[in-house]
């Protein structure tokens, strides 16, 4: 699991609360449970609307993908794994490595190799394997538009909060003592649906959106391996292939 953003979460909340302290504010006024419910429901509600209920039934999913994403593996690990082999296809030939295709985790590696094994075209190969990427990364955009949109709805509902509390005040004007609190009671909701659109959904999309990117550019990787694999390709040339591919940064990262 990749914590980053849960972290994120926890320096934004902090960062805000020792404001309202240094300011003189109360933390707890936060707690505002009307203003919660209004800013968090009805903006689900709002972006809910622009969506399918098969949209919809993918949201675990997409709340996965946002807060606990799994981790991607280093670019070195698998260029590695299809160094290995590339080895053991080229010594041993192509259809040495059905036993070898079982054990492997990624199932996107373990279908690209075994559609090699099997004799696809390897034209037809590449361009399956990468309408999977494509497919997937479709897919991911309409997660972290999701996202984005409650990102944007988000303030606008904290504004119709913050009018509801004002016409409230206004109806309250012979008893000037309340009129504070409620005043106050009334900005909260604006906070709740700025900090809401700020501080959680549109990092999410923006997770979302990331990790999309560093999953879509590893299956890349690994469409180029396969494809060197069956085209029997020797294990050297295939290192310095892949890892042509890879941003610089990594490979000395990882060397280092």
């Amino acid at each position: 699991m990749d914590p980053a953003t849960l972290i994120g979460f926890v320096i934004s909340m902090a960062a805000l609360l020792v404001f309202m302290i240094m300011e003189g504010a109360d933390p707890s006024s936060l707690i505002f449970i009307p203003a919660i419910i209004l800013v968090i429901v009805a903006t689900f509600g709002a972006a809910m609307s622009g969506q399918t209920m098969d949209d919809l039934k993918k949201m675990p999913g997409w709340m996965k993908m946002a807060l606990m994403p799994a981790k991607v593996p280093p670019p070195t690990d698998q260029i590695q794994t299809l160094v290995s082999l590339a080895e053991k296809a080229r010594k041993e030939g192509l259809l040495a490595l059905e036993g070898q295709v079982k054990a492997i985790e990624d199932p996107f590696l373990r279908r690209g190799l075994q559609m090699g094994i099997d004799g696809t075209d390897p034209e037809e190969l590449r361009a399956v394997l990468e309408s999977e990427i494509a497919a997937k990364k479709s897919e991911d955009k309409v997660a972290a538009k999701f996202m984005t949109t409650m990102g944007g709805y988000a303030p606008t509902i904290g504004i119709v909060g913050c009018i509801v509390g004002l016409m409230n005040v206004m109806g309250s004007l012979s008893n000037p003592e309340a009129l504070g609190p409620m005043i106050a009671a009334a900005f909260v909701a604006t906070l709740w649906g700025v900090m809401a659109a700020n501080f959680w959904f549109l990092p999410m999309g923006a997770k979302i959106m990331r990790v999309s990117e560093l999953q879509a550019a590893q299956m890349e990787l690994l469409v180029e391996g396969i494809t060197e694999i069956q085209a029997g390709t020797s294990p050297r040339a295939v290192r310095l292939k892949l890892t042509s591919l890879v941003p610089p940064g990594s490979v000395a990262k990882e060397a280092a």
